[in-house]
């Protein structure tokens, strides 16, 4: 399938190989997982992060290299909850992110007429993904300007 905005088409990727159960090795009990997750979420970490953190360091010096086959439930699905869910979702707020630069960049820098297109080309993604989570994750009256997306940002 095609890129969204380049004419790119992409690479085939590695799938994450099929397991019904956790590894023999990493014999983590489920309620040390979670309340590892709730821990790292009030550290402030994202929930990709919270993976890669349990992956590498573990609970207990164990490493844990699945949450969801683990403990049955996904980061996500703890961390709501717990109610230690991020108040925007984590791909809505790297955008933002990325927006909220090439913004202030193309600020200081106006004849940069690449970045005021990837610029255009982020904000619709951001526009794109607003509209998909409005109702369920954000306020359904929710809508995205730069000014908005610099508080979200300057809050977290």
């Amino acid at each position: 399938m095609a890129r969204m905005h380049t004419r790119r088409r992409g690479s085939s990727g590695s799938d994450k190989p099929t397991a019904d159960e956790p590894p023999e090795w990493s014999d983590v009990d489920p309620e040390q997982v979670e309340n590892r997750v709730v821990e790292l979420a009030e550290q402030g970490h994202d929930p990709s992060q919270i993976g890669i953190k349990l992956r590498d360091e573990g609970v207990t010096g164990t490493p844990v290299p699945d949450v969801k086959l683990a403990t049955g439930k996904k980061i996500s699905e703890i961390l709501e909850e717990n109610d230690a869910d991020p108040e925007f979702p984590e791909d809505l707020r790297n955008l933002m992110e990325r927006a909220v630069r090439l913004r202030e960049h193309v600020q200081e820098n106006p004849q940069d007429y690449q970045n005021k297109r990837a610029l255009q080309n982020t904000e619709s993604k951001v526009r794109r993904l607003v509209n998909y989570y409005r109702g369920d994750e954000i306020e359904p009256d929710f809508s995205y300007s730069y000014d908005v997306a610099t508080e979200i940002i300057e809050e977290n």
